[in-house]
């Protein structure tokens, strides 16, 4: 049984792994830290987290960037393995995230989903043979017409995903329309589509002389980020001191 303390506690995805958690035999939260304390909760809700005095065996972050201060205080005082899913972090607070990963396990990822960590591996196995055959490389990634960065990190992940496979690193391409000349042949293109209420998708495309292959992955809500939060929070329960990913979690599976 790994014993969490919920960070945001109150937000969408908080109550959202809070019902994950519920229903999971191997899981348990055992406290939840929000600053608005509005909602009925099963455990103790704490709108500080330093007065948290709950025993635990790992801490899913939730929140917002301002916050991922104090929950990194936290853990490396209790010394407590840490999810750390909250994004927009600064470049002092990945510094600091890093610092704390020195001391305990902190598990951070571009997107917390297995089947995106699962398909890393499958575009990597794909890259190592289609490239060197001459496939061009691109991928388009569809989100909500609230978010505000583009081409999203996973994007950007799968782009690293490739490269990593192969040989010689190919440049990204990100806008086609500065200049008119053909496509290079060692570059990965990537488009960013945003509209409606689109929780993730990204398509990466392997187009080659007479034929093409499409790997895809759709996220129809966000339970998905929720699930993998709880897996990686099992997967970390434990672990020494260190920076760890959700790929490390699909391969221990």
């Amino acid at each position: 049984m790994t014993r969490i303390i919920m960070h945001g506690c109150n937000g969408r995805m908080g109550q959202m792994i809070s019902e994950i958690c519920r229903e999971d035999p191997d899981t348990e939260i055992v406290a939840g830290i929000d600053i608005a304390d509005t909602k009925e909760q099963s455990y103790p809700v704490f709108t500080d987290i330093m007065e948290c005095d709950v025993q635990a065996d790992a801490v899913i972050d939730f929140s917002t960037a301002k916050a991922v201060n104090s929950v990194l205080d936290y853990c490396m005082a209790r010394k407590l393995p840490l999810v750390l899913c909250t994004t927009g972090l600064s470049e002092e607070q990945l510094k600091k995230a890093d610092q704390a990963s020195e001391s305990i396990a902190i598990l951070k990822s571009a997107n917390m989903s297995l089947g995106i960590n699962t398909l890393f591996e499958i575009l990597q196995k794909a890259a190592k043979v289609l490239a060197p055959a001459g496939f061009d490389i691109e991928i388009v990634e569809k989100h909500h017409n609230q978010k505000l960065d583009a081409p999203s990190g996973t994007a950007l992940a799968l782009a690293d995903a490739v490269n990593d496979a192969m040989d010689q690193a190919y440049a990204y391409k990100f806008d086609r329309s500065k200049e008119r000349k053909k496509r290079e042949a060692k570059e990965i293109g990537i488009s960013a589509v945003r509209g409606g209420t689109i929780v993730g998708e990204h398509e990466v495309i392997f187009a080659g002389k007479d034929e093409v292959i499409e790997i895809k992955h759709t996220a129809y809500s966000r339970s998905v980020f929720g699930k993998g939060a709880v897996e990686a929070a099992k997967f970390i329960n434990g672990k020494e001191a260190g920076y760890y990913d959700m790929r490390r979690v699909v391969a221990a599976r």
